[in-house]
């Protein structure tokens, strides 16, 4: 039977349709066990969730959803995003809980605040907030799949969306049946399933009417200022005149642009795995590659550290400074989400830092036997550890210390019988780039340097404990540990 005939008697086909998808969705599930070993029986995991609007999409989702839940026992939730965007939001939120209850379906409701409605668009915003809500949801449950009601024609509004943004391969694959998506959820284990991206949203239709499945209707959904609405009452209705059921030849396309863009994945890893230092990447091992496939091992390494993706002018220009800039350049590269800069022969991706940081004051301390002092002004927690090797304990807890940044012209004896240099040699020596030595503090008391984070103690005549000496297990060690942020 066709799922998209739309009438009465395509009800069973669409239910056959949303079975055999479910069924694939479910089967990703991935379970540890206290042996480490991973199954993806569904049997072991039996709770699933539905994003649940109200509207007749999720209307429909809930019902199949709530049907398949019942013969294969499982537990099932719906969850509510309460936008506040319409005067009838509450009167939405009070229906999505009365059929939840007639129904036996575990109901939850989360309120959210749009934030960056200036800068992303209402549309862009809400969908942003309405994910993040639905990870918490799904986190608090121990939910391990979330259903959204994606269905053919929204696979098809996706993928013109993308090609009017003159997207790439990896936005002309649209939407996938399953897939994860951490920057949205917050969450990379929470699998987001969409059952009904085979079916079409006509067949949902004659689905709801033939059931009398009871739904709402979004008003925002007819407002032509929305680019997606734009879309569904302006131009798709054209498309349908002139080239009828082009919604499943679109969804075809995208399927053709999963499958180019898992290859590209494929050859970016295998670039990545050449090229890759640590977390790093080499430069002179990058530019071995054509320039299409440097840009393509850039985008899968930002993806793998969960950076939006770059527009392709931002990438070009980024590859010119990595390749073009001095080998003693600072090239230090912005992006929304992270910084982009070379050391030496290495690219790094790091946080995003405005340098205030770079302004704080000293911070007077004493020690007192504790085993480690945060200084949040640093960004860091100071550790001090008995060791063979180190400063005299009783000696320094007697010293008036301070935490500082390095106002430069420090020097340091890392031993008894090694060199006093400059902090800049040390910092050289072991190969620490220049934007980590700005932030790495220094211990010093009225008269001596104890301590420079990176490098490690200073040795100090008299006060200094060998491993040899007397005092040795005695001594104290400190170290520097940076916050993860």
């Amino acid at each position: 039977m066709n799922a998209d005939t739309g009438t009465a008697s395509g009800a069973p086909g669409l239910q056959d349709v949303f079975e055999r998808a479910l069924g694939a969705i479910l089967a990703r599930v991935v379970v540890s066990t206290d042996g480490a070993q991973q199954d993806t029986a569904l049997t072991n995991r039996r709770t699933i969730a539905v994003a649940y609007s109200g509207g007749l999409d999720s209307a429909v989702l809930l019902q199949l959803a709530h049907g398949y839940a019942q013969s294969h026992g499982l537990v099932l939730y719906a969850f509510h995003i309460h936008h506040g965007l319409s005067p009838n939001a509450d009167a939405w939120s009070a229906h999505c809980e009365k059929q939840c209850a007639s129904a036996g379906v575990h109901f939850s409701v989360r309120r959210v605040e749009l934030t960056d409605r200036h800068k992303q668009g209402t549309e862009q915003a809400a969908r942003i907030s309405r994910y993040a809500a639905l990870g918490e949801l799904c986190r608090e449950q121990a939910i391990p799949v979330l259903l959204t009601a994606h269905h053919r024609d929204d696979q098809a509004e996706t993928v013109l969306l993308q090609l009017l943004r003159g997207s790439g391969v990896a936005g002309l694959s649209g939407m996938e049946m399953v897939n994860t998506a951490p920057s949205l959820v917050g969450d990379d284990a929470l699998l987001i399933g969409r059952p009904l991206l085979d079916i079409s949203r006509q067949a949902l239709e004659g689905y709801a009417a033939h059931y009398g499945i009871a739904h709402v209707d979004d008003e925002s959904n007819s407002d032509p200022r929305y680019a997606r609405n734009a879309l569904r009452h302006k131009v798709m209705p054209v498309l349908e005149a002139h080239f009828p059921g082009f919604q499943q030849r679109f969804a075809r396309s995208a399927q053709h642009a999963q499958s180019a863009q898992r290859l590209l994945n494929e050859l970016a890893a295998q670039d990545l795995a050449a090229c890759a230092e640590g977390a790093n990447i080499r430069l002179s091992q990058l530019g071995q590659l054509t320039d299409d496939r440097i840009d393509n091992v850039l985008r899968y390494w930002f993806a793998l550290r969960g950076v939006r993706m770059p527009a392709t002018a931002w990438l070009s220009e980024m590859r010119e400074q990595l390749f073009g800039a001095k080998e003693d350049a600072r090239i230090r590269v912005t992006h929304a989400d992270c910084e982009i800069r070379r050391h030496r022969d290495r690219v790094f991706l790091t946080p995003r830092q405005d340098d205030t940081d770079l302004d704080v004051p000293p911070a007077p301390f004493r020690w007192n036997n504790e085993a480690a002092i945060r200084f949040p002004q640093f960004r860091g927690t100071l550790h001090f550890e008995y060791a063979e090797e180190g400063v005299d304990a009783e000696w320094l807890r007697a010293q008036a210390l301070e935490l500082r940044l390095r106002s430069g012209g420090e020097r340091l004896k890392p031993a008894a019988n090694r060199s006093t240099r400059s902090l800049k040699y040390h910092y050289q020596a072991l190969d620490i780039p220049h934007w980590q030595r700005l932030r790495l503090p220094v211990v010093t008391t009225d008269t001596h340097l104890v301590f420079a984070a990176g490098i490690g103690m200073h040795w100090i005549s008299d006060v200094s404990v060998e491993a040899n000496s007397s005092h040795a297990g005695q001594a104290i060690r400190l170290r520097w540990e940076h916050d993860h942020t």
